[in-house]
């Protein structure tokens, strides 16, 4: 049986700096592959681990937020991490590590949304339906995944592992999963304006069209933030990690260069 928090790592045991990597809803550690391969970040110990309740990966524990970024934040001070990024879902796990204190260094947030507008509203209203009327929403649209990826601008060898990750994911699960992490972004809270309060140097990565958005009063505040990088990845991406690894590198590897 798979272990909740697996973790696939490359890079030396003994690197001077090392990055915990945190995969979107429905997608596996191994989504992180072609950016943990990339030249920038030669010589880094690249960490990442794949959610419960993501990619068949077992729900074993609680899958609200503040839980997985304190679970997260443990791995992340086990393994000395410099950096944490993430990408959609493990991006809001990481952006509450650096709110809720869990993580004190560089973040890098992927295609995060900080509210529920920012959000695809097919894929609220899959996991509200999902809540009412049982699991099928959701196990519809996960049927759908693996065929949406394999229009994924990506290598053949990695789009193969990419659909079959999505192929492992469990109606049940992601309904948890994704009930936690849309009540989280549904708060009534301005994550923009405590992002740009926190202190902590943070990249945020958004492509022109795909990977959701930003209001424009979250984008105005994240930009007048001193502490806050804004990069946006021309054109259409849907899956920043897998579509978009050498930005995604680029990203990470500016996160670690102003790591203390």
């Amino acid at each position: 049986m798979r272990e909740a928090w697996e973790l696939v790592t490359t890079g030396p045991p003994d690197a001077g700096r090392s990055v915990l990597l945190l995969p979107g809803g429905a997608n596996a550690a191994r989504s992180f592959d072609l950016v943990m391969a990339d030249p920038r970040l030669s010589g880094v110990r690249l960490m990442a681990t794949t959610l419960p309740g993501m990619a068949g990966a077992p729900v074993s524990e609680d899958v609200s937020i503040p839980a997985l970024s304190r679970r997260a934040g443990e791995i992340a001070e086990e393994h000395g991490c410099d950096v944490v990024a993430g990408f959609s879902h493990g991006a809001t796990v990481a952006l509450d590590m650096v709110l809720s204190g869990h993580f004190q260094g560089p973040v890098v947030l992927l295609g995060i949304s900080l509210t529920t507008e920012d959000e695809a509203a097919f894929f609220r209203g899959t996991v509200r339906a999902s809540q009412k009327v049982g699991s099928w929403p959701m196990a519809a649209l996960l049927r759908l995944l693996p065929l949406m990826a394999r229009t994924a601008k990506t290598p053949q060898p990695h789009k193969r592992d990419l659909i079959e990750d999505l192929k492992q994911n469990r109606a049940r699960d992601s309904v948890q999963a994704c009930v936690a992490y849309l009540d989280y972004i549904a708060a009534d809270r301005n994550f923009a304006a405590d992002l740009a309060a926190c202190g902590n140097p943070v990249w945020v990565v958004h492509a022109e069209k795909g990977d959701g958005d930003l209001t424009d009063a979250e984008r105005a505040t994240l930009h007048a933030a001193p502490n806050v990088t804004l990069v946006t990845i021309p054109g259409s991406v849907f899956l920043l990690p897998d579509e978009a690894p050498q930005e995604t590198a680029a990203a990470i590897a500016s996160a670690l260069s102003q790591a203390s």
